[in-house]
């Protein structure tokens, strides 16, 4: 769902003339904006309802959203207040405009689809964090998280065939009904450890073969003053824009540079192999810490080796937009796109490493928020450099450096991924 406006936009953005790339980031800052919100609360609702309940909530915002960017044009007259960041020389920095007509319409359906999946993650870790005991729980969360990639090599395949029949509207409607059976699907075969009518004694004993957790009020203000939550929050912030970077500026990148069309045989494939590639990445990055916790390392050196080694796999992709074609590009991109996914599956892994379980939502509902400002700044930045430069050189080599400095950062704040203790 987050996608499908990435893959559309040289079609909206010749549609309705959007000639100024900041109105297309203006558009993806809305999205940010209202993730960081969410992220807020949607951490301390997972905590306070549960998974099961809260993640079809949750999931069923952002399809009803996601279903909503077919109408956004169906408004002609409304207005909606964006950010600019301007790079005119001279007069650089954030100015208050007015988005109007389709963008506007655009701008709120992402706002919404913002909300609703704001709480994806939080509702995701805390469910690996209740079925799955610690040394899993990498791989766990790489493998969930593959989802996403799954996602992402089936809508350049979907998404065009959708344009070329029934038109954009319906790219949008199509994909985001989907979420509407997985909600259902979900409340019907989702049940808690302590209530799940298959788990045998056995099973139940080795998922809590970890020492108890203790029984605790979370509060957000005792978990900001902890190292441990700011050193999840920072390596959200500095990473995550780089994986929207894949998801909504690559298709355009792949059509300005090489000229690649909206098309199943020309968008579709480049997509594919980014995402199939980056699901190893996601499954990769979790084994590997995994593996290490079962050789007998310390739980800080095995995920900071794995997060050592995903930054390093991210560093090529600073020459992604000087490389002599198309292939080369893509193979560049599919690196690290890879990479960001194994480091993200020991990333989020870090709060169940570091919090009881009662904790878990909110530390990654803090985290997501650091993460969707850094998006939020992300989107009007890209848009500021295109239109400034046209080129996505300067881009590129900041989303290479971006690892790791987070890396230095959380071993700053966490230098041995102290476990915090509640009171």
């Amino acid at each position: 769902d987050r996608q499908v406006i990435g893959i559309l936009k040289p079609t909206l953005t010749s549609t309705f003339g959007w000639n100024d790339e900041r109105i297309y980031s203006s558009i993806i800052f809305s999205f940010s904006l209202a993730y960081a919100i969410g992220f807020i609360f949607a951490g301390r609702f997972m905590d306070w309802i549960g998974p099961r309940r809260g993640f079809a909530i949750s999931v069923g915002l952002w399809s009803l959203a996601a279903c909503a960017h077919g109408a956004a044009n169906l408004m002609p007259n409304l207005s909606v207040p964006m950010l600019y960041l301007n790079s005119t020389a001279g007069s650089a920095g954030f100015t208050l405009v007015s988005l109007t007509g389709a963008a506007a319409g655009f701008a709120v359906a992402r706002f919404a689809l913002g909300l609703g999946e704001a709480g994806a993650f939080p509702a995701s870790i805390k469910t690996v964090a209740e079925w799955f005991p610690k040394k899993e729980r990498a791989l766990a969360t790489g493998i969930f998280n593959a989802g996403t990639n799954v996602g992402a090599m089936v809508t350049p395949l979907v998404v065009p065939w959708i344009l070329g029949h029934w038109g954009w509207q319906w790219a949008f409607i199509g994909t985001g009904a989907l979420g509407f059976a997985w909600s259902i699907w979900w409340l019907y075969s989702y049940q808690p450890v302590d209530r799940h009518p298959r788990l045998s004694p056995a099973e139940l004993a080795y998922i809590r073969s970890d020492p108890a957790d203790p029984v605790v009020r979370v509060r957000w203000a005792t978990l900001l003053g902890h190292r441990q939550t700011w050193a999840f929050a920072v390596g959200k912030l500095l990473t995550d824009p780089v994986w929207w970077l894949y998801l909504y500026w690559v298709p355009d990148f792949l059509s300005k540079n090489f000229g690649i069309k909206v098309t199943v045989s020309d968008m579709g494939p480049p997509l594919i192999i980014i995402y199939l590639v980056a699901d190893f990445g996601s499954i990769g990055g979790g084994w590997l810490s995994s593996r290490l916790l079962k050789s007998g390392w310390t739980h800080n050196a095995a995920r900071k080796t794995a997060m050592l080694t995903c930054a390093l796999l991210v560093i090529p992709v600073m020459f992604a937009s000087k490389a002599p074609n198309e292939w080369v590009a893509i193979a560049i991109i599919s690196l690290a796109a890879a990479a960001h996914q194994g480091w993200s599956a020991n990333l989020f892994t870090l709060t169940s490493d570091m919090f009881p379980k009662p904790a878990v939502g909110s530390v990654v509902g803090i985290g997501g928020t650091a993460g969707a400002i850094g998006g939020m700044f992300n989107a009007l930045l890209v848009g500021a450099l295109l239109q400034a430069t046209g080129s996505y050189l300067l881009i590129f080599i900041i989303a290479g450096s971006m690892y790791l400095l987070a890396l230095a950062a959380i071993h700053v704040l966490a230098p041995k991924l102290e476990v915090v203790k509640l009171d």
